[in-house]
């Protein structure tokens, strides 16, 4: 009997058997267990290098382009603060690069994810580059010298919990934001001990779902022996063979059950795109919110038990910090829509589910000598400063709590792993594995 049966047999996994938060003698909220803490678990691998002064310190422009008194919270999903009163740059007016007039997005969120969920407000990053950031955040590893375009090294999420949890190929999802670099191999490793059997589906969001897909997939039907060629390019398609040599098109490892299921859903996207049926965060101007938008049918159609994305609008920063600013808050009402729309939308979900939120890096202390239409210096990532970061976890048997603080670092990005095997159960075999790095652990110890 398998992991995963003998919870559904012997009940393991109902309501009553979660537990629930408690302070340890040693300070810690919660005791490791191997009992799960929530059915599901969505990752937003949030945007493309965040500074910490602009997003969870809530600075604004007071810390970045020699502004006094335009401090406030511009990411009113995720945190809880008051808006800036001046200059207000980030929202949705014609002239948005102006600086005055523009309009920030409402909220979304009744409540701020930090007023219900656990914030770490300063955490440390592995590197200051996004493909490592984003190699941490799958694997829980230290492989900074992981190269481009090439599957990691280590093993990921997905085969943690393909290979300890018994998870099925479509319970593990990865909504990527595009094909550039390494990210469309990031659903599993080159590991021996783990490696393409136990990867997580993939989607390239903006491919899959654009032209690119529709040429492809969009008027998919059975086909004859005549049409074999173009039903198996449907077919390694499906398995995430983007960007692979031919020796590597036998990937992720559906079932025949589990690749109908994949088509027929891409064949229904395209009918509810023609249909206007594909719900969206109210702004959609930019490539994360049609991300997001993706993930939100995967999640409707196929309820998988781990689904994570990535956004990466915010690297615009390089060269034009009002843009960074408003892809920034963009990000966040995206964030705050996906989440209400799980607990609203989905409801095999709603009430079940944990999501945690963290970037990959974070930006420089001091700008590039780049200004952009308001005359505002851009920055890059290079310094100690862009190994800064912070994370928000909210959902199932999450409590409401802040930990650490700007003079108090507590948690590093290495410890997502960990904490998500946490979530399902698998702790220890996870944390048994010699690849993750030693010293993380789940952020719920700590707590």
């Amino acid at each position: 009997m398998n992991r995963r049966d003998f919870f559904k047999k012997t009940g393991l996994v109902t309501a009553g058997t979660v537990a629930a938060p408690y302070i340890l003698p040693t300070g810690r909220m919660f005791a490791r267990t191997n009992v799960p803490k929530a059915e599901y678990v969505v990752m937003v691998m949030f945007a493309g290098g965040v500074r910490q002064q602009e997003s969870v310190l809530q600075r604004y422009l007071d810390d970045s382009q020699e502004v006094t008194g335009a401090a406030g919270n511009i990411m009113p999903n995720l945190f809880t603060g008051i808006a800036p009163d001046r200059k207000i740059v980030y929202g949705t007016d014609p002239g948005g690069g102006a600086t005055r007039g523009s309009e920030p997005i409402p909220r979304i969120l009744s409540q701020s994810m930090e007023d219900t969920g656990t914030v770490f407000k300063e955490m440390s990053a592995i590197s200051a580059g996004h493909y490592v950031g984003l190699n941490t955040l799958i694997t829980g590893s230290l492989g900074t010298a992981q190269g481009l375009k090439t599957r990691p090294k280590y093993p990921t999420i997905f085969e943690y919990l393909r290979k300890h949890a018994g998870f099925a190929a479509l319970d593990t999802w990865f909504i990527a934001n595009g094909l550039g670099n390494s990210t469309p191999l990031l659903n599993s490793s080159k590991n021996a001990d783990y490696g393409l059997q136990y990867g997580g589906n993939m989607f390239a969001a903006p491919y899959t779902f654009g032209g690119v897909g529709r040429e492809i997939l969009g008027n998919g039907k059975p086909y004859s022996r005549a049409d074999l060629d173009p039903m198996y390019y449907m077919k390694n398609f499906l398995d995430q063979s983007f960007g692979l040599n031919p020796d590597q098109l036998e990937t992720i490892k559906n079932t025949d059950e589990e690749k109908t299921r994949i088509k027929e859903f891409i064949r229904a996207v395209f009918q509810r795109q023609d249909q206007g049926l594909i719900p969206r965060p109210p702004v959609t101007d930019n490539g994360d919110a049609v991300t997001i938008s993706y993930a939100a049918e995967v999640l409707r159609h196929f309820k998988p038990k781990f689904l994570t994305l990535n956004m990466s609008a915010v690297d615009g920063c390089h060269s034009n910090f009002t843009g960074y600013l408003r892809s920034l808050h963009r990000a966040d009402h995206s964030v705050g829509w996906l989440w209400n729309y799980i607990q609203n939308n989905i409801p095999e979900m709603s009430g079940k589910t944990i999501m945690i939120v963290a970037p990959e890096c974070g930006r420089n202390l001091k700008p590039n000598p780049i200004l952009d239409e308001n005359d505002w210096y851009a920055f890059d990532h290079s310094d100690a400063n862009a190994m800064r970061v912070w994370s928000v976890m909210v959902g199932k048997n999450v409590p409401k709590m802040t930990v650490g603080s700007e003079n108090n670092k507590v948690g590093k990005l290495t410890d997502i792993v960990p904490t998500i095997a946490d979530i399902f159960g698998v702790y220890d075999e996870v944390k048994a594995s010699p690849y993750l790095d030693p010293q993380s652990k789940s952020l719920f110890l700590r707590m």
